[in-house]
């Protein structure tokens, strides 16, 4: 889940002329910030630094510091981080990934660009996160490492998947795209794991204006590895030692910008907390949230289930509410994925899910008259 999930999440200005509530709408979030964001872009543009300069710098620093790790590594989009998160671990072809296959296959994309193989775990039906029996079923010698995608915003409790491993061996890789400021026990997502993988996509809970990712860790091996490997495997400049380098860089700008949204993120998970909490009074049980069983939940996504799914999308649609699917097809039903020998121990409860998930509006600039619309919508249909 680390990419972007499309073009029809970020509308916003056309749904409010039509009287609509929008599905998300990030003109709203640059102007809560007032002239913020344009100062922090000028002050790079002066500056004459645009790519791994201070901006990056700092804000490696700030983040690392917020999710309570020794480092940070900045890189160019959340997909790479995940590769490069897998790719520091020493995970190479003949290698399995154990993951779950309702978060967009973005975790599979890595797993695949790198040449090893995705082994896809089913999810707990509640919360739509890895089933921990599910994972300790699939592991196998040829496994190097655990992806644990914290979904919608459910952070999940990586202590209770590391004990049903059983083995310091293999490594746990968090993918945290959807649940910055998450924490379980004291301890924010990005710490939970050996290692982790962020997004900034501009419609995350930390967004930046376009995209931006992150790899964050304890371990100085693994940060060095992910610092040479954004820059062409390069350990000195335009000296490459180290096989597999590339070109993905947090540029300067997005830093910038992160690094002024970074101190409202535990506020702002808060007002998306208030929504979801709202949606699920109004919905009085005839809607399941999976969030409702969390350890802790940033409002990343609010996703229902409803077995109508479709009726019931097709009902909020003619009161004006604008809803998505997160995911409609399961990463072991997609077609790019039909060449590779990945396996399974059943996946009844992802596929089940595929059917029945649906989102509602959840961005923190929604007015309280926009959320009270939605509620009353849900009244009104279930």
């Amino acid at each position: 889940m680390s990419g972007g999930a499309g073009q029809a999440e970020v509308i916003g200005g056309v749904d409010d002329e039509r009287g609509r509530v929008p599905f998300n709408d990030l003109g709203r979030q640059h102007r809560s910030f007032g002239s913020e964001l344009e100062r922090a872009a000028l002050r790079v543009m002066r500056g004459g630094r645009y790519i791994l300069g201070p901006e990056v710098e700092a804000f490696e620093s700030e983040f690392a510091a917020y999710c309570g790790v020794s480092g940070c590594v900045g890189v160019a989009n959340g997909t790479d981080a995940l590769e490069l998160a897998m790719a520091a671990l020493g995970c190479a072809p003949g290698n399995e990934i154990v993951m779950v296959a309702n978060a967009g296959m973005y975790a599979a994309a890595a797993c695949v660009a790198i040449g090893a193989t995705p082994v896809f775990a089913d999810i707990d039906p509640v919360t739509g996160t890895p089933r921990a029996e599910s994972v300790a079923s699939l592991i196998g010698p040829r496994t190097r490492a655990v992806v644990v995608t914290h979904l919608y915003g459910i952070v999940v409790d990586v202590a209770e998947i590391r004990a049903v491993i059983g083995t310091a061996d293999i490594a746990i890789i968090e993918d945290v795209a959807q649940a910055h400021g998450g924490v379980v026990s004291g301890v924010h997502t990005g710490a939970l794991g050996d290692v982790a993988a962020f997004s900034f996509y501009p419609t995350k809970n930390l967004g930046a204006a376009g995209d931006g990712g992150a790899v964050t860790s304890t371990d100085p091996v693994v940060l060095d590895a992910v610092r040479a490997l954004r820059q062409y495997g390069w350990t000195d400049r335009f000296i490459a030692t180290r096989p597999g380098g590339r070109n993905s860089r947090l540029d300067e700008v997005q830093a910038a910008l992160l690094r002024v949204k970074l101190p409202s993120l535990d506020d702002r998970n808060e007002r998306r907390r208030v929504i979801a909490r709202a949606y699920v009074d109004a919905a009085d049980g005839r809607l399941q949230f999976p969030h409702e069983s969390a350890r802790d939940y940033v409002g990343h996504l609010c996703v229902a289930r409803h077995p109508e799914r479709d009726r019931v999308r097709g009902l909020l649609d003619a009161r004006g509410i604008a809803t998505a699917i997160h995911y409609p097809v399961p990463d072991h039903l997609q077609p790019a994925l039909a060449g590779i020998a990945w396996r399974h121990a059943g996946l009844a409860e992802t596929e089940l899910a595929a059917r029945e998930v649906f989102s509602l509006p959840c961005f923190p600039e929604l007015t309280d008259d926009e959320v009270g619309r939605v509620c009353d919508a849900l009244g009104e249909i279930l």
